[in-house]
């Protein structure tokens, strides 16, 4: 008897909750992308000896740049250049491919392959993780710009997620001289 008084005033309490809900307004959290001024940072110059890239007219160029530096200073930039040549940052990718099954070698290389020759200038990056094969693609710093580079390929690659990971550092570009970030808003649910 009591099970059953339980169980009926718990069907009222939904019951009435449910007719208040349908009267009140409802919500929803969306993400919406939003675009500002990057940064004026030149990121292709990282892990670069820039002393090797001023113009010199031994290399055939019209005028010369001559430093005049202590043999420390150019060791120690020598140092500096070597031991973050490999330096990576956390960022964002699009994984393309992801399985275990037993052609996963073969058909991993073909999504690489495949992407490679469709996207030249995305780097792609296939590995192995036990007992997964992977393909990635891209150096994104934000989710905003992996997920718009998501867009792009998705009919191509349906099953494609955007996965955090250590990336390169991606270079700047500068005749996009934006940044895309995300927002998360909250909005009204139109019935």
């Amino acid at each position: 008897m009591k099970k059953t008084i339980a169980i009926l005033a718990a069907m009222a309490a939904l019951l009435t909750t449910g007719n208040r809900a349908s009267a009140q307004t409802r919500y929803e959290t969306v993400d919406t992308v939003v675009y500002h001024m990057a940064a004026g940072a030149d990121s292709t110059l990282y892990g670069k000896d820039i002393f090797s890239l001023m113009p010199s007219a031994s290399k055939g160029d019209a005028a010369s740049v001559n430093i005049s530096q202590s043999p420390e200073i150019m060791a120690a930039m020598e140092a500096h250049i070597r031991s973050n040549s490999n330096r990576t940052i956390k960022g964002y990718r699009v994984r393309i491919y992801f399985d275990n099954k037993q052609n996963s070698r073969n058909a991993s290389l073909a999504a690489y392959n495949s992407f490679r020759a469709n996207h030249k200038n995305i780097p792609a990056y296939r590995i192995y993780v036990n007992p997964y094969f992977k393909v990635t693609v891209g150096d994104f710093r934000t989710k905003s710009e992996a997920m718009q580079f998501l867009a792009t390929i998705k009919g191509e690659y349906p099953a494609a997620f955007v996965v955090k990971e250590n990336i390169s550092f991606p270079s700047v570009d500068k005749s996009n001289a934006v940044v895309a970030d995300t927002l998360r808003i909250v909005r009204q649910i139109k019935e």
